[in-house]
């Protein structure tokens, strides 16, 4: 996926800033809780029907998402609680967006888009949870090509160009897709394991 990419195309300039944030005292825990709020920003600007400023606000939060985890590992204290509160307001996150969207849908009376971003939110979440699943079962997955961080691209793009049924159509087709593409290696995998059990 995209994502590993992303975080090894990045380390060298996110550890260094992990390290100058570490100093300053701050945990791993409290930026995780104001990449947060920063994607509640996002929502309001998407509710208010700025689109194009959300979309913008959208990839600075995203970016900002991946300083937590780098702060943990410069610091030592990555911990089993931080990747579950981590994993946690991802999800959480990515609601709020979604939420955002569909106010925004509601007020500008376009009932269809409404209803693919509650399709295109479904989908995400069940993507999320497919993997989550997956691990607890010792299988875990990461296949298909629409993980929260391809998601998030997606979105920023046609917000920022103003795609926005076209940008709801491809995430709620995609995050499905995944969902699909997911179950399948996992029943593939536990077939496997079975097998030379």
């Amino acid at each position: 996926m995209l994502t590993e990419r992303a975080r090894s195309a990045s380390r060298g300039f996110v550890d260094p800033l992990a390290r100058a944030v570490g100093r300053l005292g701050i945990s791993p825990n409290a930026l995780t809780v104001a990449g947060t709020l920063l994607h509640v920003g996002v929502a309001w600007l998407l509710a208010d029907g700025h689109l194009a400023a959300g979309g913008l606000a959208l990839a600075g939060a995203a970016a900002f998402d991946g300083l937590d985890g780098a702060l943990a590992r410069a610091t030592g204290r990555d911990s089993r609680f931080g990747a579950f509160l981590d994993s946690t307001l991802d999800r959480v996150s990515e609601a709020i967006v979604f939420f955002g969207l569909l106010v925004h849908t509601q007020r500008a009376g376009l009932a269809p888009e409404g209803g693919l971003v509650l399709v295109a939110l479904a989908g995400s979440l069940v993507v999320s949870y497919t993997r989550a699943r997956a691990e607890g079962l010792g299988v875990g997955t990461t296949s298909g090509v629409f993980g929260r961080l391809e998601r998030m691209g997606v979105l920023v793009v046609g917000l920022v160009a103003g795609w926005l049924t076209g940008t709801l159509v491809l995430l709620a087709v995609g995050a499905w897709l995944t969902a699909a593409h997911r179950i399948l290696d996992v029943a593939r995998r536990c077939r496997e394991a079975e097998d030379s059990a």
